[in-house]
């Protein structure tokens, strides 16, 4: 099919025939991949929580259970930060569908490595009848240390930050840097991700879990990651047009590095590596035009990862009693991103720039101020529903703010992809944004759990905690980010128009480009 054919499109569709297929294989794969997902850290969270609780009991030890989850998801973290990094000078090499696909099949090889450590150290599926002796009783759990899950969830973050970044990279390749074909394109992927993961984690928390146990509940997702890398790989493998400036400039440096040794390109992939967020953090903090983008993105990130992966256990397990029920907090949370992306779908055309939604996502922050004073009964799965439905709306403004920020930032860094072949600034961009999240999160993450921890052993409840470590921290984000979204040009009426400066992109572009001299 001819370019020209390609970018045709009917009055029916703003999406050519080839994008509807690779649009359609795309997100069959996504369903697939959130589903398996969502089942993986929905029972390793679970699973670290009861282990660490159990650990205590034996020892007789106060426990330091969220402050040692912390440490998990820490560490995940912090190796997603280097998947992140190593995406941008990949996907300058090869198909990014390649590379997202070997990176799921080695997200799958890890994930069964838990699995198989489990039952080599006497580990079984929970038998069907089984009656604990206490709330700390799983003794179908294999006899490994507990704190090779912190090992084994924080080596997956290496390919998770792969697979997560090039998710946020790959629509460029399939619809262009077309701002509404970028809305619809990301609201699609958001609404078929968050429908499998509302699935996903319902599924996990109501069937899974408690029919296998936490530690053999991810036995679907190796199989799942799999044969999802196995549907991108069908994906067309879509190259970006390069000028004659680009070919000129590529085709010195091929001649250049035709003279280097083996030894020489591998010392330059490597300097790429920190290139990629060299440029990233350049681009972003350097002009008016995009240092709004850190706070909006990054910290909105961190809290909804918070809110689900930190909140929903530490309430589902010192609250409720019952770490599984973790997974229905997290569906209805799922369900709220659902909704956001829909709005997004249909609102695209009437709201083209992300700035009302990230204003209306900051205000809805402030729900979480309930949680300190919540005062549900132990063992009742029916307030595990309630907290969920309050978790909708903050995880429906987070998402329509995702979608819309995701998209404009696509379309509009694009335009400064530089002119030459070591790194993509788009993948730079986004990995030094995702880089960002994952650092405060790495960071905040381990010091907020050892804080709940020293409350709970002290009180006996984790409810004084969640006044700062809930009410008062997303209060603080609540601020930053709707200051934050008053920084770009025109950023003042209710739905503005985000203007460009072109002084400013051409003084990126010079950058961009002694930037690709240096690295030459």
């Amino acid at each position: 099919m001819s370019p020209r054919k390609t970018d045709i499109t009917n009055k029916r569709s703003i999406f050519s025939a080839e994008e509807k297929r690779n649009i359609i294989i795309y997100i069959f794969g996504i369903i697939v991949y959130k589903f398996g997902l969502e089942a993986f850290n929905g029972s390793i969270i679970t699973l670290a929580t009861n282990r660490f609780d159990q650990d205590a009991l034996k020892n007789q030890i106060p426990p330091n259970t969220f402050q040692k989850v912390g440490l998990v998801a820490g560490l995940n973290q912090a190796l997603q930060c280097f998947g992140a990094i190593l995406i941008s000078p990949l996907i300058k090499h090869w198909p990014t569908r390649t590379v997202l696909s070997i990176a799921i099949f080695i997200f799958a090889l890890f994930t069964a490595i838990l699995i198989i450590l489990d039952s080599a150290t006497g580990g079984y599926i929970k038998p069907r009848n089984f009656n604990s002796t206490n709330k700390n009783d799983f003794s179908y759990y294999g006899q490994y240390k507990s704190d090779w899950i912190i090992l084994i969830f924080g080596i997956t973050g290496i390919v998770y930050g792969t697979v997560e970044s090039i998710h946020r990279v790959i629509p460029t390749d399939i619809v262009g840097n077309h701002v509404e074909k970028l809305q619809k394109f990301d609201a699609l992927v958001h609404i078929f991700y968050a429908i499998s993961g509302t699935i996903g984690a319902f599924v996990t928390g109501l069937i899974l879990i408690p029919k296998l146990g936490n530690n053999y509940a991810i036995i679907i997702t190796p199989i799942l990651f799999t044969a999802s890398g196995m549907i991108w790989l069908f994906m067309s493998s879509l190259k970006k047009k390069r000028t004659k400036h680009n070919d000129q400039i590529i085709s010195n440096k091929k001649k250049s590095k035709s003279k280097s040794n083996y030894f020489t390109i591998i010392f330059k992939k490597l300097i790429a590596f920190g290139q990629s967020i060299y440029i990233g953090g350049k681009i972003i903090f350097t002009n008016r035009q995009y240092i709004w983008l850190f706070s909006c993105y990054s910290l909105t990130l961190y809290a909804h990862r918070y809110l689900e992966d930190g909140l929903a256990p530490q309430v589902a397990k010192r609250y409720l009693g019952n770490s599984a029920w973790s997974e229905i907090i997290i569906g209805g949370s799922n369900f709220g991103e659902l909704l956001g992306s829909f709005f997004i779908l249909f609102l695209s055309k009437s709201i083209r720039t992300p700035i009302p939604w990230l204003r209306l996502s900051a205000l809805l922050l402030l729900i979480i101020w309930y949680l300190p004073f919540f005062n549900p009964p132990v063992n009742s799965i029916k307030f595990a529903w309630i907290v969920a439905l309050t978790f909708i709306p903050i995880s429906f403004g987070w998402a329509a703010s995702d979608v819309a920020i995701a998209a404009h930032i696509q379309s509009s860094i694009t335009r400064l992809e530089p002119l030459y072949e070591d790194v993509s600034v788009l993948g730079a961009v986004m990995s030094f944004l995702y880089s960002s999240y994952i650092i405060i999160y790495a960071i905040a993450n381990p010091f907020l759990g050892k804080f709940i921890d020293s409350v709970y052993i002290k009180s006996g409840t984790i409810r004084p905690a969640l006044v700062y470590t809930a009410g008062v921290q997303f209060t603080v984000i609540m601020v930053i980010v709707l200051a934050s979204t008053f920084i770009p040009p025109g950023a003042f009426s209710f739905n503005p128009v985000i203007t460009d400066e072109e002084e400013e992109t051409s003084s990126i572009d010079d950058d961009i480009d002694n930037s690709a001299v240096l690295i030459a």
